[in-house]
């Protein structure tokens, strides 16, 4: 079985004229259809919104474009809720769980109005002593522990995460909030992550729907929404069958009709935090095949690396990868793809059966749309690619230059050495950077 790319091979050759490989692309097309799909999936609840996991993709542009269908941003860091201030996410448009959490960012947090989701008991008292007060609305993450079954198969190991309240910590944590004046009550979860099956997010709500009526009861908490968090996946795999937002959506109403609504809790909102299912598959990693070798395996090395694509040395994760042009021709010989970094385990694929790869080839790698780029990094001095927005009418945007040497260096300008990093910089630039274009 294959993937099919979103981009054709006639329009990525005229792409990579003005963009040199490698570069991750997006697809705007395929973005706006998937949000759209996830409101209407969601639209049974009032106060339904999406909080887009803004560390699975940093970028303001593809930010924006779910700004556009009322997403909000989920935020676990100081630099995340600068970037979301940046696009107008203020106030309730933020949600902020982060965990080991550094005062500062509490601070900012509180100053921009977020929502803000604790990970732990203690850091009640850390959250008060850092701003003066505890918050009207907040949020506490739930850490059921055990491991997270569906039927018979274990989707996860809450119990070995370090998220998240026990159960008894929840109940306690709400009481001590109350009484600090606390007035709106929020609960959030994940307990597991890529699930490609529909019944995940379903199970989860059960979970957290039941919590809830608990804690409203016995704590006299005001609960007003419910996060149901991320984990709804994306099929890396070929033959993997893709997550139907509807049929989830339709899942947890049901959850919510027999479990909520009886309650007297059919006004709670649902919240989801989704960062892979709404970017994941429509972006992807454009890079070239510039050498081969032949000894104890058959190696294509390419113009891109773990920098570039961290996933499949970190996790052994999988992703497809098409070579353009020869989509229809037969996969009869096997590969390893390998990128130029100094590390055994910088490989986008092992013992991978593809066409017969020349040099100059375009190779697309699929699914890297979410924790891609943001997963890169500068070992070996390598630096991180551009990103190209392929719009709707099919022309495209650069919405994120490549990284230059002189980016790299740039901590250091407070140093007499910079200045002769600079000379340097640029005197081989003036020699050899016009050869990457080649």
């Amino acid at each position: 079985m294959t993937k099919q790319p979103f981009v054709t091979n006639e329009a990525l050759k005229e792409i990579v004229k003005q963009y040199p490989t490698p570069f991750h692309l997006y697809d705007e097309k395929g973005i706006r259809e998937n949000v759209k799909a996830l409101k209407e999936a969601f639209s049974w609840n009032l106060g339904y919104k999406e909080y887009f996991a803004v560390k699975a993709t940093p970028n303001p542009y593809l930010i924006q474009i779910l700004r556009e269908y009322g997403c909000g941003c989920d935020c676990s860091s100081y630099t995340e809720l600068l970037l979301s201030q940046s696009v107008g996410a203020l106030g309730r448009d933020i949600m902020f769980s982060s965990n080991d959490t550094p005062a500062e960012e509490f601070a900012l947090a509180h100053a921009l109005g977020a929502i803000i989701n604790l990970d732990d008991i203690t850091h009640i008292d850390f959250l008060e002593k850092t701003i003066g007060e505890i918050p009207k609305t907040i949020s506490c993450r739930y850490n059921p522990g055990g491991l997270f079954k569906i039927s018979n198969s274990i989707m996860d190991n809450p119990g070995d995460a370090k998220y998240g309240m026990t159960t008894e910590q929840m109940f306690e944590a709400f009481r001590i909030l109350k009484e600090k004046g606390a007035e709106e009550f929020g609960i959030h979860a994940f307990l597991a992550s890529n699930t490609v099956t529909n019944e995940y997010y379903p199970a989860l709500a059960k979970v957290l729907f039941e919590v809830a009526v608990k804690l409203q009861k016995e704590t006299g908490a005001n609960i007003r929404f419910i996060n149901l968090s991320g984990g709804i996946g994306i099929p890396y795999k070929p033959d993997q069958t893709p997550n139907d937002i509807r049929v989830i959506g339709e899942g947890v109403r049901k959850v919510y009709e027999e479990v909520l609504v009886p309650a007297g809790m059919g006004d709670v909102a649902i919240y989801t935090e989704l960062g892979r299912f709404m970017l994941g598959p429509y972006g992807c990693l454009v890079t070239k095949a510039v050498h081969e070798k032949h000894t104890h395996k058959e190696y294509i090395g390419v113009d891109a690396c773990a920098a570039n694509l961290m996933r499949p040395a970190m996790y052994g994760a999988y992703h497809h990868i098409t070579v353009m042009g020869k989509e229809n021709e037969p996969c009869d010989h096997m590969y390893d793809v390998t990128g130029s970094l100094c590390e055994n385990n910088d490989k986008f694929a092992i013992d991978r059966m593809l066409p017969k790869i020349d040099m100059g080839d375009l190779l697309v790698i699929h699914d890297t749309g979410a924790h891609g780029f943001s997963m890169g990094y500068n070992y070996n001095g390598r630096l991180r690619s551009a990103e190209v927005l392929l719009k709707e009418d099919g022309s495209t945007q650069l919405i994120r230059r490549a990284e230059t040497p002189m980016d790299y260096f740039a901590t250091f300008d407070q140093f007499p050495v910079y200045e002769e990093l600079k000379k340097n910089t640029e005197e081989a630039e003036r020699r050899f950077g016009g050869m990457k274009q080649e």
